[in-house]
């Protein structure tokens, strides 16, 4: 990956976190290799999704910029560390063999029960290692996080995966798939692929943590007279009241009509209203304004 994910999402160190999210869903939306087949863009593409791996969480970011971390969230290596360790005055192996037993259990915490296999007296040693966890980014439309679903994804090495999206998923929650990262050493099983979701926006509906909202457009006579009128709903379309005298912005609410959230409840849907003007004013419509207006004229911007 770049050694610079600030280049690679075209921003500066000193970019908020808000223009780190907007700078990797532009670059998802033109070089993204389901979008666009040039083999450079699917380059730049990989490289903007590292980028926003590392970059999106702020004490990640904070470690990158410290120098802890490199581009791809390794530690970085520690100069001196072990001979600084070697020649303490404290180290019981400075001088002649070490204790083997002692070093099985100091391997054992690094590489697992079996990552240290060794004979006393100098026998054959081998390492058994797990794979590195490989962390990719995965876009996905407003409806289904909302409504759950599955997606097939191509990784790096080819191999195209069935990924089941949880039902309300959220934006930035990690998905994990086991067995799927890198390849261990020795007999250390795989590591996992860990999926970190992007949930795009939707023009038609906005979230506030199990809550959503929409807008519903309603016709003069609607809002006057009130009646039955078909709104959408997660699960599809339902038959909605709308009060008699509803004004624009007016919010109706649709209980348990949300995203599911913990512990299976789900939030409420709230639908608010926008008066709708008919395509043309025609000379019927305008004549009773004029006449309603002579005796029922109100002030609409007078405050309550």
């Amino acid at each position: 990956m770049a050694d610079d994910p600030y280049k690679a999402l075209g921003l500066s160190k000193t970019a908020s976190q808000d223009e780190i999210k907007k700078a990797y869903r532009k670059i998802a939306k033109t070089d993204h290799p389901d979008l666009n087949a040039d083999p450079a863009a699917h380059e730049r593409f990989k490289a903007a999704a590292a980028a926003y791996d590392l970059l999106k969480d702020p004490e990640q970011r904070a470690r990158f910029d410290k120098g802890e971390i490199d581009a791809s969230g390794q530690e970085r290596p520690q100069r001196q560390y072990y001979r600084d360790y070697a020649q303490a005055g404290d180290n019981p192996y400075r001088q002649g063999q070490p204790d083997f037993e002692d070093l099985s259990d100091v391997f054992s915490d690094l590489f697992g029960q079996q990552g240290f296999r060794g004979a006393r007296g100098g026998g054959a040693r081998s390492f058994d290692m797990r794979g590195q966890d490989q962390r990719f980014t995965l876009e996905i439309d407003f409806m289904t996080a909302a409504r759950g679903g599955s997606t097939r994804i191509t990784m790096p090495d080819g191999a195209v995966l069935e990924v089941k999206i949880p039902e309300g998923a959220r934006d930035g929650q990690i998905i994990r798939l086991r067995g799927k990262g890198g390849i261990g050493m020795g007999e250390g099983a795989p590591g996992d692929a860990l999926l970190t979701l992007v949930v795009a926006d939707d023009p038609d509906w906005r979230r506030d943590g199990d809550d959503v909202e929409t807008t519903l457009p309603i016709s003069i006579d609607e809002a006057v007279l009130g009646g039955k009128v078909e709104a959408e709903t997660i699960d599809g379309p339902v038959m909605l009241t709308v009060p008699r005298g509803a004004s624009s912005g007016q919010k109706l609410r649709l209980k348990g009509r949300g995203l599911k959230g913990e512990g299976g409840k789900r939030g409420d849907q709230h639908v608010v209203l926008k008066i709708v003007m008919p395509p043309k004013i025609d000379d019927e419509l305008a004549s009773f304004m004029e006449k309603w207006r002579q005796d029922h004229g109100y002030d609409a911007r007078r405050g309550k």
